[in-house]
């Protein structure tokens, strides 16, 4: 009996809040009023593109005793797949990357890169006796020269790359 009278009680409750929910009408959105385009004053000597498009620049230069560098390597840098760029303060470089895997293995796997290219070896150091390896290489322009140390650390190895002022940067 009890049940009956707590559905009793229930059942309008219910009728009633579904009823009030179903006679509800949405309210749409109010409409947007697109932003006017703004006038731009004309510069004198600038250009009438409506969206200047910056032009990107090289990075800058530095002397080091290896020779003036590139202070970044170019996307076209050939370098190691897990290579994650660090910062060894080991002085001025064009890019200083950890690398997983050993000296050894990385010095060859960066002297075929080079080689693919374009590069040709000058010289390839190493391994010396705490187990670093020197690669000089030669570029496709006259007067681009690269320098890559590889030196193992604890647990990684470290590629430094001198990427020479004479290279072009593409």
């Amino acid at each position: 009996m009890t049940r009956r009278l707590a559905l009793a009680a229930v059942l309008p409750l219910l009728l009633a809040v579904s009823a009030c929910g179903s006679s509800a009408t949405p309210t749409p959105p109010p409409a947007a009023t697109p932003s006017p385009t703004p006038e731009l004053t004309p510069v004198p000597g600038g250009s009438t593109a409506a969206s200047p498009v910056a032009a990107v620049s090289p990075p800058t230069q530095t002397d080091t005793e290896w020779g003036r560098i590139w202070d970044a390597l170019p996307p076209s840098f050939p370098l190691p797949p897990d290579a994650v760029p660090t910062e060894t303060g080991q002085g001025a470089a064009s890019g200083s990357f950890a690398v997983g895997a050993s000296a050894s293995t990385t010095a060859a796997f960066l002297e075929s890169a080079l080689a693919g290219a374009g590069f040709s070896m000058e010289s390839v150091e190493g391994p010396s006796e705490d187990g670093s390896f020197t690669l000089n290489a030669v570029g496709r322009d006259p007067g681009c020269l690269a320098q890559v140390r590889v030196v193992p650390l604890s647990g990684t190895t470290n590629v430094v790359v001198l990427y020479g002022a004479g290279c072009p940067f593409e």
